[in-house]
Protein backbone atom coordinates (compact mmCIF):
# COMPACT_ATOMS: atom_id res chain seq x y z
CA UNK A 1 0.00 0.00 0.00
CA UNK A 2 3.49 2.59 -0.14
CA UNK A 3 2.47 3.68 3.22
CA UNK A 4 -1.02 4.66 2.30
CA UNK A 5 -3.97 4.68 4.79
CA UNK A 6 -7.25 4.07 3.80
CA UNK A 7 -8.07 7.78 6.31
CA UNK A 8 -4.89 9.06 3.93
CA UNK A 9 -6.54 7.96 0.81
CA UNK A 10 -9.76 9.48 1.84
CA UNK A 11 -8.10 13.19 3.15
CA UNK A 12 -6.12 13.34 0.03
CA UNK A 13 -9.10 14.46 -1.83
CA UNK A 14 -8.19 12.18 -5.05
CA UNK A 15 -11.37 9.74 -3.28
CA UNK A 16 -14.04 12.59 -3.65
CA UNK A 17 -12.24 14.22 -7.13
CA UNK A 18 -12.60 10.51 -8.92
CA UNK A 19 -16.80 10.25 -7.41
CA UNK A 20 -17.66 13.00 -8.58
CA UNK A 21 -16.30 13.35 -12.33
CA UNK A 22 -19.33 11.72 -13.54
CA UNK A 23 -21.13 14.07 -12.46
CA UNK A 24 -24.97 13.44 -12.14
CA UNK A 25 -24.51 10.04 -14.32
CA UNK A 26 -28.13 9.44 -15.06
CA UNK A 27 -29.16 12.95 -16.07
CA UNK A 28 -30.26 12.09 -19.62
CA UNK A 29 -32.31 9.48 -18.89
CA UNK A 30 -36.50 9.82 -17.90
CA UNK A 31 -38.53 7.43 -16.28
CA UNK A 32 -42.23 6.18 -16.47
CA UNK A 33 -44.24 5.79 -13.22
CA UNK A 34 -44.74 1.71 -12.45
CA UNK A 35 -48.01 1.05 -10.14
CA UNK A 36 -47.82 2.94 -7.38
CA UNK A 37 -47.38 -0.71 -5.48
CA UNK A 38 -44.61 -2.00 -7.95
CA UNK A 39 -40.73 -2.13 -6.19
CA UNK A 40 -39.47 0.58 -8.48
CA UNK A 41 -42.45 2.74 -7.07
CA UNK A 42 -41.70 1.82 -4.09
CA UNK A 43 -37.49 2.71 -4.17
CA UNK A 44 -38.67 5.74 -6.15
CA UNK A 45 -40.25 6.77 -3.34
CA UNK A 46 -36.36 6.42 -1.01
CA UNK A 47 -34.62 7.78 -3.69
CA UNK A 48 -33.24 4.90 -5.22
CA UNK A 49 -34.77 2.11 -8.43
CA UNK A 50 -35.33 -0.76 -8.76
CA UNK A 51 -34.89 -3.56 -11.40
CA UNK A 52 -33.77 -6.49 -12.81
CA UNK A 53 -31.39 -8.30 -15.58
CA UNK A 54 -32.75 -9.61 -18.62
CA UNK A 55 -31.56 -11.62 -21.65
CA UNK A 56 -32.59 -12.64 -24.71
CA UNK A 57 -34.83 -15.40 -23.16
CA UNK A 58 -37.17 -12.76 -21.35
CA UNK A 59 -37.44 -10.98 -24.11
CA UNK A 60 -39.26 -13.53 -25.89
CA UNK A 61 -41.85 -14.20 -22.96
CA UNK A 62 -44.59 -11.81 -23.19
CA UNK A 63 -46.07 -12.83 -19.86
CA UNK A 64 -42.35 -11.87 -18.11
CA UNK A 65 -42.16 -8.94 -20.26
CA UNK A 66 -45.25 -7.69 -18.48
CA UNK A 67 -43.80 -8.58 -15.45
CA UNK A 68 -40.52 -6.46 -15.52
CA UNK A 69 -42.45 -3.63 -17.25
CA UNK A 70 -44.82 -3.56 -14.24
CA UNK A 71 -41.83 -3.97 -11.65
CA UNK A 72 -38.66 -2.18 -12.96
CA UNK A 73 -37.28 1.22 -13.84
CA UNK A 74 -33.25 -0.23 -14.72
CA UNK A 75 -32.34 -3.35 -16.68
CA UNK A 76 -28.74 -4.88 -17.43
CA UNK A 77 -28.40 -6.96 -20.26
CA UNK A 78 -27.68 -10.82 -18.43
CA UNK A 79 -25.17 -11.84 -21.57
CA UNK A 80 -25.55 -9.64 -24.55
CA UNK A 81 -22.68 -6.92 -23.73
CA UNK A 82 -20.66 -9.60 -22.43
CA UNK A 83 -16.97 -9.72 -24.98
CA UNK A 84 -18.32 -13.26 -25.59
CA UNK A 85 -21.36 -12.48 -26.92
CA UNK A 86 -20.28 -8.66 -28.72
CA UNK A 87 -17.17 -9.92 -30.35
CA UNK A 88 -17.05 -13.65 -31.23
CA UNK A 89 -14.67 -13.44 -33.06
CA UNK A 90 -11.66 -11.29 -33.29
CA UNK A 91 -12.57 -7.74 -34.60
CA UNK A 92 -15.95 -8.33 -35.69
CA UNK A 93 -18.65 -6.93 -33.50
CA UNK A 94 -22.26 -7.62 -33.12
CA UNK A 95 -24.73 -5.78 -31.07
CA UNK A 96 -28.14 -6.70 -32.26
CA UNK A 97 -29.10 -9.00 -29.32
CA UNK A 98 -27.79 -5.94 -26.78
CA UNK A 99 -29.73 -3.24 -29.29
CA UNK A 100 -33.32 -5.45 -29.07
CA UNK A 101 -32.98 -5.04 -25.42
CA UNK A 102 -32.02 -1.40 -25.15
CA UNK A 103 -35.36 -0.81 -27.35
CA UNK A 104 -37.48 -2.57 -25.24
CA UNK A 105 -36.04 -0.43 -22.49
CA UNK A 106 -35.83 2.74 -23.74
CA UNK A 107 -39.72 2.02 -25.09
CA UNK A 108 -41.19 1.17 -21.83
CA UNK A 109 -39.20 4.35 -19.93
CA UNK A 110 -36.60 2.31 -18.39
CA UNK A 111 -32.75 2.94 -17.83
CA UNK A 112 -30.33 0.70 -18.84
CA UNK A 113 -26.85 -0.33 -16.94
CA UNK A 114 -24.09 -2.34 -18.97
CA UNK A 115 -22.46 -5.60 -18.08
CA UNK A 116 -19.59 -5.66 -18.48
CA UNK A 117 -16.68 -4.00 -20.91
CA UNK A 118 -14.06 -6.08 -19.27
CA UNK A 119 -15.22 -9.60 -17.41
CA UNK A 120 -11.24 -9.99 -16.11
CA UNK A 121 -11.35 -13.40 -15.35
CA UNK A 122 -9.64 -16.57 -17.69
CA UNK A 123 -12.62 -18.62 -17.57
CA UNK A 124 -14.78 -15.85 -19.11
CA UNK A 125 -13.25 -14.48 -21.92
CA UNK A 126 -13.65 -15.32 -25.56
CA UNK A 127 -11.93 -18.82 -26.43
CA UNK A 128 -10.67 -17.12 -29.51
CA UNK A 129 -7.94 -15.20 -27.15
CA UNK A 130 -6.58 -18.32 -25.55
CA UNK A 131 -4.95 -18.90 -28.94
CA UNK A 132 -4.68 -15.23 -30.44
CA UNK A 133 -0.78 -14.14 -31.67
CA UNK A 134 -0.51 -10.90 -30.24
CA UNK A 135 2.74 -10.90 -32.06
CA UNK A 136 6.35 -9.66 -31.59
CA UNK A 137 5.02 -6.46 -29.20
CA UNK A 138 2.36 -8.35 -27.33
CA UNK A 139 1.73 -5.46 -24.53
CA UNK A 140 1.02 -2.80 -27.46
CA UNK A 141 -1.39 -5.45 -29.32
CA UNK A 142 -3.41 -6.72 -26.29
CA UNK A 143 -3.97 -3.34 -25.07
CA UNK A 144 -4.89 -2.23 -28.65
CA UNK A 145 -7.42 -4.81 -28.81
CA UNK A 146 -8.51 -4.00 -25.53
CA UNK A 147 -8.96 -0.15 -26.31
CA UNK A 148 -11.05 -1.09 -29.24
CA UNK A 149 -13.12 -3.33 -27.48
CA UNK A 150 -14.17 -1.07 -24.79
CA UNK A 151 -14.52 1.95 -27.17
CA UNK A 152 -16.43 0.14 -29.95
CA UNK A 153 -19.01 -0.70 -27.04
CA UNK A 154 -19.20 2.22 -25.34
CA UNK A 155 -19.22 4.68 -28.18
CA UNK A 156 -21.63 2.32 -29.82
CA UNK A 157 -25.02 3.02 -27.27
CA UNK A 158 -23.08 6.30 -25.40
CA UNK A 159 -25.47 7.96 -22.75
CA UNK A 160 -28.09 5.34 -23.49
CA UNK A 161 -26.53 3.27 -20.70
CA UNK A 162 -26.63 5.37 -17.37
CA UNK A 163 -24.00 3.21 -15.53
CA UNK A 164 -21.04 0.59 -16.79
CA UNK A 165 -19.56 -2.76 -14.99
CA UNK A 166 -16.27 -2.19 -16.83
CA UNK A 167 -14.39 -4.15 -15.01
CA UNK A 168 -16.20 -7.29 -13.48
CA UNK A 169 -14.51 -9.58 -11.06
CA UNK A 170 -10.65 -9.10 -11.01
CA UNK A 171 -10.04 -10.24 -7.44
CA UNK A 172 -9.59 -14.24 -6.58
CA UNK A 173 -12.56 -14.80 -3.94
CA UNK A 174 -10.54 -17.73 -2.10
CA UNK A 175 -7.07 -15.77 -2.21
CA UNK A 176 -8.09 -12.06 -2.21
CA UNK A 177 -5.36 -11.89 -4.76
CA UNK A 178 -5.54 -10.24 -8.85
CA UNK A 179 -6.84 -12.45 -11.25
CA UNK A 180 -4.38 -13.43 -13.98
CA UNK A 181 -5.60 -13.15 -17.64
CA UNK A 182 -4.61 -13.44 -20.85
CA UNK A 183 -4.28 -9.67 -21.12
CA UNK A 184 -2.28 -8.81 -17.81
CA UNK A 185 -0.13 -11.81 -18.71
CA UNK A 186 0.33 -9.82 -22.06
CA UNK A 187 0.44 -5.91 -20.12
CA UNK A 188 2.04 -6.43 -17.66
CA UNK A 189 -0.13 -6.40 -14.30
CA UNK A 190 -3.96 -7.33 -13.27
CA UNK A 191 -3.69 -3.66 -11.99
CA UNK A 192 -2.56 -2.24 -15.22
CA UNK A 193 -5.26 -3.64 -17.28
CA UNK A 194 -8.14 -2.88 -14.78
CA UNK A 195 -6.86 1.10 -15.03
CA UNK A 196 -6.61 1.08 -18.49
CA UNK A 197 -9.97 -0.78 -18.97
CA UNK A 198 -11.23 2.09 -16.79
CA UNK A 199 -9.63 4.87 -18.13
CA UNK A 200 -10.29 4.05 -21.64
CA UNK A 201 -14.22 3.88 -20.55
CA UNK A 202 -14.22 7.27 -19.37
CA UNK A 203 -12.49 8.77 -22.33
CA UNK A 204 -16.05 7.59 -24.31
CA UNK A 205 -18.02 7.88 -21.20
CA UNK A 206 -17.49 11.45 -19.41
CA UNK A 207 -20.53 11.53 -17.66
CA UNK A 208 -21.64 7.98 -17.31
CA UNK A 209 -21.20 6.28 -13.68
CA UNK A 210 -18.25 3.84 -14.04
CA UNK A 211 -18.53 0.87 -11.66
CA UNK A 212 -16.08 -2.01 -10.38
CA UNK A 213 -18.32 -5.27 -9.91
CA UNK A 214 -17.53 -8.43 -7.76
CA UNK A 215 -19.28 -10.94 -5.88
CA UNK A 216 -17.53 -10.46 -2.35
CA UNK A 217 -20.34 -10.96 -0.27
CA UNK A 218 -20.99 -11.00 3.96
CA UNK A 219 -20.59 -14.68 4.15
CA UNK A 220 -17.89 -15.72 6.56
CA UNK A 221 -15.73 -17.57 4.20
CA UNK A 222 -15.74 -13.96 1.92
CA UNK A 223 -12.74 -12.15 4.33
CA UNK A 224 -9.95 -12.56 1.85
CA UNK A 225 -12.28 -11.79 -1.27
CA UNK A 226 -13.67 -8.53 1.01
CA UNK A 227 -9.85 -7.62 2.13
CA UNK A 228 -8.64 -7.96 -1.89
CA UNK A 229 -11.22 -5.94 -3.24
CA UNK A 230 -10.76 -3.17 -0.53
CA UNK A 231 -6.85 -3.32 -1.61
CA UNK A 232 -7.65 -2.84 -5.06
CA UNK A 233 -10.24 -0.08 -4.50
CA UNK A 234 -7.48 1.61 -2.54
CA UNK A 235 -5.09 1.08 -5.42
CA UNK A 236 -7.23 2.78 -7.79
CA UNK A 237 -7.78 5.84 -5.73
CA UNK A 238 -5.05 5.80 -5.25
CA UNK A 239 -3.68 5.75 -8.81
CA UNK A 240 -6.52 8.35 -9.46
CA UNK A 241 -8.42 5.57 -11.61
CA UNK A 242 -12.21 7.16 -12.89
CA UNK A 243 -14.31 4.67 -10.76
CA UNK A 244 -17.35 6.11 -9.19
CA UNK A 245 -18.48 3.09 -7.55
CA UNK A 246 -18.64 -0.81 -6.35
CA UNK A 247 -20.84 -3.00 -7.66
CA UNK A 248 -22.36 -5.62 -4.68
CA UNK A 249 -23.48 -8.60 -6.97
CA UNK A 250 -25.06 -10.08 -3.80
CA UNK A 251 -25.40 -13.62 -4.40
CA UNK A 252 -27.13 -14.90 -1.27
CA UNK A 253 -27.54 -17.97 0.83
CA UNK A 254 -25.43 -21.05 -0.52
CA UNK A 255 -23.33 -18.14 -2.97
CA UNK A 256 -22.80 -18.34 -6.68
CA UNK A 257 -20.42 -21.45 -7.14
CA UNK A 258 -21.13 -24.68 -7.74
CA UNK A 259 -18.54 -25.72 -5.60
CA UNK A 260 -20.48 -23.34 -2.64
CA UNK A 261 -23.95 -26.15 -3.29
CA UNK A 262 -23.26 -27.17 0.25
CA UNK A 263 -22.79 -24.07 2.00
CA UNK A 264 -24.61 -23.39 5.12
CA UNK A 265 -27.44 -21.24 3.83
CA UNK A 266 -26.88 -18.71 6.82
CA UNK A 267 -23.32 -17.80 7.17
CA UNK A 268 -23.66 -14.43 7.52
CA UNK A 269 -21.47 -11.70 9.13
CA UNK A 270 -23.26 -8.71 9.45
CA UNK A 271 -20.12 -6.69 11.70
CA UNK A 272 -17.57 -7.57 9.15
CA UNK A 273 -20.09 -6.80 6.10
CA UNK A 274 -21.02 -3.45 7.40
CA UNK A 275 -17.09 -2.51 8.21
CA UNK A 276 -16.68 -3.47 4.54
CA UNK A 277 -19.42 -0.98 3.42
CA UNK A 278 -17.70 1.81 5.14
CA UNK A 279 -14.36 1.29 4.53
CA UNK A 280 -15.60 1.41 0.53
CA UNK A 281 -17.71 4.25 0.96
CA UNK A 282 -15.47 5.91 3.16
CA UNK A 283 -12.88 6.03 -0.05
CA UNK A 284 -15.73 8.05 -1.73
CA UNK A 285 -17.06 5.25 -3.55
CA UNK A 286 -20.97 5.01 -4.18
CA UNK A 287 -22.67 1.54 -3.98
CA UNK A 288 -25.27 -0.23 -6.51
CA UNK A 289 -26.96 -3.43 -5.82
CA UNK A 290 -26.11 -5.41 -9.15
CA UNK A 291 -27.10 -9.27 -9.25
CA UNK A 292 -29.29 -9.66 -6.13
CA UNK A 293 -31.13 -13.33 -5.48
CA UNK A 294 -31.06 -16.08 -2.97
CA UNK A 295 -29.68 -19.61 -3.30
CA UNK A 296 -31.28 -22.05 -1.95
CA UNK A 297 -29.65 -24.89 -2.40
CA UNK A 298 -29.16 -25.93 1.28
CA UNK A 299 -32.69 -25.61 2.30
CA UNK A 300 -35.49 -28.34 3.04
CA UNK A 301 -37.70 -29.34 -0.12
CA UNK A 302 -40.56 -27.76 1.41
CA UNK A 303 -40.73 -24.87 -0.97
CA UNK A 304 -43.13 -22.84 1.85
CA UNK A 305 -40.17 -23.36 4.31
CA UNK A 306 -37.93 -22.34 1.79
CA UNK A 307 -39.62 -18.94 0.94
CA UNK A 308 -39.43 -18.37 4.34
CA UNK A 309 -35.73 -18.68 5.07
CA UNK A 310 -34.91 -16.97 1.64
CA UNK A 311 -37.26 -13.64 2.50
CA UNK A 312 -35.75 -13.70 6.06
CA UNK A 313 -32.57 -13.57 4.87
CA UNK A 314 -33.07 -11.44 1.99
CA UNK A 315 -34.61 -8.71 4.45
CA UNK A 316 -31.86 -8.82 6.39
CA UNK A 317 -29.23 -8.30 3.69
CA UNK A 318 -30.70 -5.33 2.49
CA UNK A 319 -32.17 -3.84 5.81
CA UNK A 320 -27.53 -3.72 6.15
CA UNK A 321 -26.96 -2.72 3.02
CA UNK A 322 -29.58 -0.11 2.56
CA UNK A 323 -28.44 1.44 5.68
CA UNK A 324 -26.22 3.00 3.69
CA UNK A 325 -27.22 6.17 1.65
CA UNK A 326 -24.48 5.49 -0.80
CA UNK A 327 -26.38 2.54 -2.39
CA UNK A 328 -28.51 3.89 -5.32
CA UNK A 329 -29.96 0.68 -7.06
CA UNK A 330 -31.07 -2.86 -6.26
CA UNK A 331 -31.10 -5.19 -9.21
CA UNK A 332 -32.35 -8.81 -9.30
CA UNK A 333 -30.50 -11.69 -11.39
CA UNK A 334 -33.93 -12.66 -12.90
CA UNK A 335 -37.08 -11.33 -12.07
CA UNK A 336 -38.50 -14.99 -11.91
CA UNK A 337 -37.73 -18.35 -10.70
CA UNK A 338 -37.73 -19.70 -13.98
CA UNK A 339 -35.28 -16.95 -15.81
CA UNK A 340 -32.81 -17.26 -12.52
CA UNK A 341 -29.57 -18.54 -13.59
CA UNK A 342 -29.03 -20.77 -10.40
CA UNK A 343 -31.84 -23.12 -12.09
CA UNK A 344 -29.03 -24.75 -13.93
CA UNK A 345 -26.03 -24.75 -11.34
CA UNK A 346 -25.95 -28.14 -8.23
CA UNK A 347 -29.38 -28.98 -9.42
CA UNK A 348 -31.22 -29.56 -6.06
CA UNK A 349 -30.74 -33.36 -5.10
CA UNK A 350 -34.73 -33.81 -5.01
CA UNK A 351 -34.84 -32.65 -8.50
CA UNK A 352 -37.19 -29.64 -7.54
CA UNK A 353 -36.73 -26.10 -9.00
CA UNK A 354 -34.93 -23.80 -6.85
CA UNK A 355 -36.73 -20.18 -5.81
CA UNK A 356 -34.09 -17.53 -5.76
CA UNK A 357 -36.11 -14.75 -6.75
CA UNK A 358 -38.88 -12.72 -6.02
CA UNK A 359 -41.76 -14.17 -8.35
CA UNK A 360 -42.43 -17.25 -8.89
CA UNK A 361 -42.28 -19.51 -12.31
CA UNK A 362 -45.65 -18.73 -12.71
CA UNK A 363 -45.31 -15.08 -12.25
CA UNK A 364 -46.73 -14.61 -8.49
CA UNK A 365 -45.40 -12.97 -5.59
CA UNK A 366 -43.47 -14.89 -3.34
CA UNK A 367 -42.67 -13.90 0.36
CA UNK A 368 -39.09 -12.76 -0.79
CA UNK A 369 -41.10 -10.05 -2.71
CA UNK A 370 -42.74 -8.51 0.27
CA UNK A 371 -39.32 -8.91 1.90
CA UNK A 372 -37.61 -6.68 -0.46
CA UNK A 373 -40.25 -3.93 -0.34
CA UNK A 374 -40.29 -4.01 3.11
CA UNK A 375 -36.78 -3.16 2.99
CA UNK A 376 -37.04 -0.57 0.63
CA UNK A 377 -39.78 1.13 2.12
CA UNK A 378 -37.61 1.16 5.41
CA UNK A 379 -34.14 2.80 3.65
CA UNK A 380 -33.68 5.88 5.00
CA UNK A 381 -34.30 8.41 1.82
CA UNK A 382 -31.32 9.47 -0.29
CA UNK A 383 -30.60 11.91 -2.52
CA UNK A 384 -31.67 10.15 -6.24
CA UNK A 385 -28.39 9.07 -8.53
CA UNK A 386 -30.90 7.38 -11.17
CA UNK A 387 -33.82 10.49 -11.84
CA UNK A 388 -36.88 9.86 -10.93
CA UNK A 389 -38.36 11.08 -14.26
CA UNK A 390 -42.13 12.05 -15.06
CA UNK A 391 -45.33 10.58 -15.42
CA UNK A 392 -46.10 9.36 -18.16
Amino acid sequence: MAGWSRRQIVRSGVAAAAAACAGNSFAATTGRERPEDSLDAIARRKGLRFGSALGGRGLRDPRYLELVTAQCGILVPENELKMTSVQREPGVFDFARAEALLQFAESHGMAVRGHTLLWHHPRWLPKWLETHDFGAEPATAAAGLLEAHIRKAASFFGRRIVSWDVVNEAVDNVTGAMRETLFSRAIGTPDQVVEMAFRIARAQLPDTELVYNDYMGWEKDSAAHRTGVLKLLERLRRNGAPVNALGLQSHIGCGNQDANAGREFDARDEREWRNFLREVTGMGYRLVITEFDVHDGALAASAKQRDRSIASLARAFLDLTLDFREVSAVLCWGLADNFSWLQGRSPRQEGVAKRPTPFDSHYRPKPMRDAIAAALRSAPSRRPVIPQGEPA
